[in-house]
């Protein structure tokens, strides 16, 4: 995997990783093409509709099957998991997101069911902002708002891997974007131990 990129003097969340160029115009005017083919669903979470759309593929976060993954994600699926390390298969669910000028995405870690996330941007490029890890029941209310501790620009045909302490130790945030952007995004199951 490749270094963790610097950002202000201080590395990021370790265990993240970031390649610019992931991808080249080809392949993302390609995938834009195919993703403009794509049907996409309101997002509803804890009752509140966000303003990205989404679409799944494969194991959803309530363990059910979605749609297959589509033929168009699976070159996409292997090269992120021969960078990982893993197989292809083991990024069981696939999720586009599609970013509207002014959609953000609020502080969150992903569900715990999944371990490793890799990513893609098309389109346009945001920033994504990082910041420890606090379970809500230990913020105390009135508490001072808490700010992003590391800060990149994912731009556009770029990739990254959250792993290690980046994934579990921290929580992540897009403000909102300026203009179009979808991610790919693709998430390995944590091994269940019986």
């Amino acid at each position: 995997m490749s270094a963790t990129p610097q950002l202000f003097g201080t590395d990021l969340p370790a265990g993240f990783h970031y390649r610019e160029d992931f991808l080249t115009t080809d392949d993302e005017q390609m995938l834009l093409a195919a993703v403009a083919e794509v049907t996409f669903s309101d997002f509803e979470m804890r009752g509140v509709i966000a303003r990205r759309r989404v679409a799944f593929f494969g194991e959803s976060y309530e363990g059910t099957v979605a749609r297959p993954l589509p033929e168009f994600l699976r070159p996409v699926r292997a090269r992120l998991a021969q960078w990982a390390g893993v197989d292809a298969d083991a990024f069981a669910m696939a999720l586009i997101n599609e970013y509207r000028p002014g959609t953000p995405i609020g502080w969150h870690r992903d569900a715990p069911q999944y371990d490793i996330v890799a990513g893609i941007s098309l389109g346009s490029a945001c920033r994504m902002m990082f910041r420890p890890y606090r379970a809500p029941s230990t913020i105390a209310p009135g508490s001072p708002r808490r700010r992003a501790t590391h800060e990149i620009l994912l731009a556009p045909r770029s990739a990254y891997l959250m792993t290690q302490q980046s994934r579990d130790a921290y929580e992540h945030h897009i403000p909102p974007v300026d203009a179009l952007r979808y991610s790919l995004t693709f998430r390995t199951l944590r091994r269940r131990s019986y």
